[in-house]
Parts: C-alpha cells; sequence; structure tokens
C-alpha cells in the first residue's frame, strides 16, 4: 500500500492532474465537507498543513487562512502553487506543533486540524494549544483514523498492527477521540463517524 501510495502521488503529476506530485484524494473534489462550517468573515488556521491543498481550497470560504507544517519542503511547494493561483489571503509558514504556537490567545475563528493529532506525541499539548488560540465560541474541525474499522479489527485478530499509516502514534475509536476532546474542554457540535475500510482503500 505504501508503494501504490507513492506511485499514485507521482502520477498526479505525470499525468498533469496536478502541477505537483499530491496524493489523488485531493483531486476528488474542490468543495470538502467542512467548509459548510466556514464563514467569509473567519480568521482559520490549518495545523498540519502538509502541501497546502486544504488550505488552498478553504481561502475561498473565509477571510485568512494560515497553513502551518514542519516540513519546509511541502510549505515550499504550497507557497509556489498559491502563488501561481493568485491567492492573496493565505499564508504558509513552517511550524512545529509539538511546542507551543506562536499566536496569541482568542486569534483563530476556526481550526482545521485534519489527519495529523494521531501523528504526534504532545497531543495533550497540541490540543491545549488549540483551545489557547480559538476565540470564544471557536471551532475545531478534527480528522483521526477509525480504529474501530471491521477491517482493522480483523488485522489485530490475528496480531497484525492495524495502523493505517505507519508513522501514527495512535489511532482513534468514537469513545477515545471524544473522550480525548472532552477531557480539554471541547463540546462536541457535529461527529462523523466512518467505518468503511479494506485492504484496497487506497485504489477505492
Amino acid at each position: 500500500m505504501d508503494l501504490a501510495s507513492a506511485v499514485a502521488v507521482r502520477f498526479t503529476q505525470i499525468t498533469r492532474k496536478s502541477n505537483y506530485p499530491i496524493h489523488p484524494k485531493h483531486l476528488l473534489t474542490d468543495k470538502p465537507w467542512y467548509l459548510k462550517f466556514f464563514k467569509k468573515k473567519d480568521l482559520i488556521i490549518d495545523l498540519g498543513c502538509g502541501n497546502g491543498q486544504s488550505t488552498i481550497k478553504s481561502s475561498k470560504y473565509c477571510q485568512k487562512i494560515i497553513g502551518i507544517d514542519i516540513d519546509k519542503k511541502l510549505i515550499e511547494m504550497a507557497r509556489t502553487q498559491a502563488s501561481k493561483s493568485e491567492i492573496s489571503n493565505l499564508s504558509f509558514e513552517p511550524g512545529n506543533l509539538e511546542t507551543k504556537l506562536k499566536y496569541g490567545d482568542k486569534f483563530f475563528d476556526k481550526v482545521l486540524f485534519l489527519d495529523v493529532l494521531e501523528h504526534l506525541v504532545e497531543r495533550d499539548q497540541i490540543l491545549e494549544e488549540i483551545k489557547r488560540i480559538l476565540k470564544d465560541r471557536g471551532l475545531l474541525i478534527v480528522g483521526v483514523p477509525n480504529s474501530r474499522s471491521s477491517w482493522k479489527k480483523l488485522q489485530r485478530s490475528v496480531g497484525i498492527c492495524s495502523f493505517s499509516d505507519p508513522y501514527h502514534k495512535t489511532e482513534y475509536s468514537e469513545k477515545s477521540i471524544k473522550n480525548l476532546l472532552k477531557k480539554h474542554g471541547f463540546k462536541i457540535i457535529y461527529f462523523g463517524y466512518g467505518s468503511f475500510d479494506t485492504p484496497l482503500r487506497g485504489i477505492f
């Protein structure tokens, strides 16, 4: 699956579906599900933005968005694409999410935090930082891998590691992610739960 994913990423550029090698999942929709929570006046931060695909898509639906990632090569790729697309209401900055964020208290209206939490060691710290930089009644949009899919449970039953990425530090059941968010003072107003999984998920 790792090899197939690497090939797929390069094919997006070879086939000219993208000017840059990006994961095909970024080509599936120009309007991801979370955009319905954004408002034109919002100041948003995308933590762990990677190559900036979610940041760029979100820029059309907010006043300004900042993308942060520890990988400086990905940040440069994101900056180049935003510049070529002439998008002016966003910026990309390198940053380590395992340290204190440089932004002031109650600074952002929304925090986008997709497929990142499971990669971090200091998970409690980053959630406290997110709570600090969010405005009162601000919104955290977080996505994590579901550890309780039927395929992952089958893998564990025969002694196979079920993590969907070898770099994951943890994965979450519905109960564990809800408990973690509540522990840090977040009120859950919307919860989506995907249970479909298969060894061919990359192809799908």
